[in-house]
Order: structure tokens, then C-alpha cells, then sequence
């Protein structure tokens, strides 16, 4: 009994020393599709966090604790989203720099609003997210990224502009983001006085989209918008391209990855897409983006955004002199600008970012860079 009660007060001193380093971390979990069709968005998610976190930390981390990051894998569906929201939750967990897709963001919100868990996803663009946040008094819920409402005001009117008199068809992968882009662009382009001849859905993760471009070429189609991701946008380019048929296809910000075009091909050339300006053309990304090259990853897409996104969070945590999220989501829509690598930042009461600015892409021999509208 002796040794029993001699083993029992070692380990219970062993775990009551150990824990003021668990309390020294300031864990921040990084959600998104890791494995899956879009894994490459998720490892922009990875590598953008990664680094950001490292140069919070070498600096003394945020109010004296160092930053780890919890990283989660969703696989951008939203059963998958609520499981990893619940893990998150139950592993105490007061911060979520994710999710990425629009479907899995929007479920999982719901878990971490009750949990009041701060989440702040830096590529969601469905206005819903935030919206329906605000409908229900979850302040907690935010994003570090655009607006599809906000991309169709920019892409709409210029559609309706340079395509005056042509073919237009309006496509989506009827998911929260492709459909929710596309639904934006339309409206906004009809306002503007152009009529599409099609709009309708595909099924994602089809192998054979033949029988979708015998009907667009039937339709003398001479402009696409497909609201979708980067592997059926790229299969669509490359199927026209074996069947001879040329058009121009426009996206929004999902095909920013190489994967667009190793899985387009040369088929891929001249294809248009929206993103916010160039976040990697901003002086205070320079060091950021000379590490992460360094590193050997080129800092694309959401990459800098991720980066942004853990940058706003250590910043909320230092404003509100506290790690508690209503109090952290409060000090960061005070109206003050949040230095981020993408430039400040300034949140509006329901956790959207203030005036976004966008550049129209093209890809061209495997690489894309803005054009002049």
C-alpha cells in the first residue's frame, strides 16, 4: 500500500508538472482538406499557417506563449467538417484558422459558435457564413477573405462589358461556394444587361463531361463561368481541348493552384479567373514570401491568406489582453487595422473584411498573373 500511495503521489506530480507547459501553448487548430481531390488547398493552408506561426514565435510568440498548430482534415465535406469542429471543441481548442470550403465552414460554424470557439476561415467566400452568423448572434464566426456577393459585383458588370453580344453560359458544382459564386455573377452581370443562354449544375467528381460540351457547343457557347473547383474546371478544358472546341472560360479564385493546370494542360491557356489583388505583390509580404520560397513552396492561392489568418488571430489575443474568443472576436472588429502580410485588414461587425479589391487572372504556360481589365 505504501509503494501504491508513494507511485500514485509521483505520477499525480509528474502530471501536475506538466502542465503549466500545455498552458504555455497557444494552440491554434488549421482545418481544411489535407488529403482528398483539393489536398492542394489544404497544404496552401498548412505551409501558410506553418510560417506565419514561426515568425510569431521567433519574435516571442503572442503575450510570451508560443503558438502550435493543431492541424485538421476535413477533406472539404461537410459530414467530415462537423466531426473535426466536434474534435476541436472536445480538445479544448479556442481557435480555428479554417475551414476552407464554403460547404464544410458553414456546418461546422454551427459547433464552434456554440462552443465559443473564435473560427476564422481564410477562403469561405458564401455571404451565408457570416450572415447567418449575425442572424443568430454567433460573434465568434468570421472570415479573412472575400465575398461571393463581392466577387460578382467585380466580375458580373466586366462580363457583361467585354462579352456584349456573345454566348454566355453559367455553370456550378451545386455546392455552398460553386453555386453560391455563380448565382453572384449571374445576377450581377444580368443587371448589367447580358443574358446567359444556360445556367445549370454538373456533378462534381465526374470523370466524362462530353455530353456538357456537346450541349455548350450546340449553344454556340463562346464564354463559360464555371462556380466550381480547380479538378472539374481543369477536365473541362482538357475534354474541349480533345474535341477541338475552343471558348473561354472564366472561374472564380479556386483554380490559383498549379493543379488547374496539370490537370488542364496546354487546354488551360488564356483561362480567366477573379482573386483578390495580388497578395503576394504586397510589400509586407516580401520576407514572408522570400521564407516560404525558401522553404521550397511557392506561397499560392489561400497560402498567404492562412498566413494573414493566424497573424489576426495572435493580434486579437494581444489587443484583448485575454485568449477568451468573444473577447478576441470584440478587439478585432473595434475598427482598428489588423497588420496582416496582405496588407491591414479592418473586420465589420459581422467578421467580413472591409473594402476587397480583386484582379482579373490569366493563366498562361503554366503560370497566372493579373491582366489589365
Amino acid at each position: 500500500m505504501k509503494i501504491r500511495t508513494i507511485l500514485q503521489a509521483a505520477l499525480i506530480g509528474s502530471v501536475l508538472s506538466s502542465a503549466p507547459a500545455f498552458a504555455e501553448d497557444l494552440t491554434i487548430a488549421v482545418a481544411g482538406p489535407m488529403t482528398g481531390p483539393i489536398a492542394n488547398i489544404g497544404d496552401q493552408f498548412k505551409q501558410g499557417a506553418k510560417a506565419a506561426a514561426a515568425a510569431i514565435n521567433e519574435k516571442g510568440g503572442v503575450n510570451g506563449r508560443q503558438i502550435s498548430l493543431s492541424i485538421e482534415d476535413d477533406v472539404c465535406d461537410p459530414k467530415q467538417a462537423i466531426s473535426v469542429a466536434n474534435r476541436i471543441s472536445a480538445a479544448g481548442i479556442k481557435f480555428v484558422a479554417g475551414h476552407a470550403c464554403s460547404g464544410s465552414s458553414i456546418p461546422a460554424s454551427a459547433v464552434y459558435a456554440e462552443s465559443g470557439i473564435l473560427m476564422m476561415s481564410p477562403s469561405s467566400s458564401n455571404p451565408e457564413l457570416t450572415d447567418a452568423a449575425a442572424k443568430k448572434g454567433w460573434n465568434t464566426i468570421m472570415r479573412l477573405y472575400t465575398r461571393d456577393d463581392e466577387q460578382g459585383a467585380f466580375i458580373g458588370p466586366w462580363m457583361a462589358r467585354k462579352f456584349a453580344g456573345k454566348n454566355v453560359a453559367i455553370m456550378h458544382d451545386k455546392q455552398a461556394y460553386g453555386q453560391g459564386v455563380a448565382e453572384a455573377v449571374r445576377a450581377k452581370m444580368n443587371e448589367a444587361g447580358l443574358k446567359e443562354v444556360l445556367f445549370d449544375g454538373l456533378n462534381p467528381g465526374e470523370k466524362d463531361y462530353s455530353a456538357l460540351l456537346t450541349k455548350l457547343k450546340e449553344l454556340k457557347v463562346d464564354v463559360l463561368y464555371f462556380g466550381g473547383q480547380y479538378p472539374e474546371g481543369g477536365l473541362i478544358m482538357r475534354q474541349a481541348g480533345d474535341m477541338g472546341y475552343k471558348f473561354q472560360l472564366i472561374m472564380p479564385d479556386s483554380i490559383a493552384s498549379p493543379e488547374f493546370w496539370q490537370i488542364a494542360g496546354p487546354a488551360g491557356e488564356g483561362t480567366l479567373f477573379a482573386f483578390p489583388a495580388d497578395p503576394q505583390a504586397k510589400p509586407e509580404a516580401k520576407e514572408a514570401v522570400e521564407k516560404i520560397k525558401a522553404g521550397g513552396f511557392v506561397p499560392e492561392g489561400y497560402t498567404l491568406f492562412a498566413y494573414a489568418t493566424i497573424q489576426a488571430i495572435a493580434q486579437g489575443i494581444e489587443r484583448a489582453g485575454s485568449d477568451d474568443p468573444g473577447a478576441v472576436a470584440a478587439a478585432l472588429k473595434d475598427g482598428k487595422p489588423v497588420d496582416t502580410v496582405i496588407g491591414p485588414i479592418v473586420f465589420d461587425q459581422k467578421g467580413d473584411i472591409q473594402d476587397a479589391k480583386y484582379d482579373i487572372n490569366q493563366w498562361h504556360d503554366g503560370k497566372y498573373a493579373p491582366i489589365t481589365p
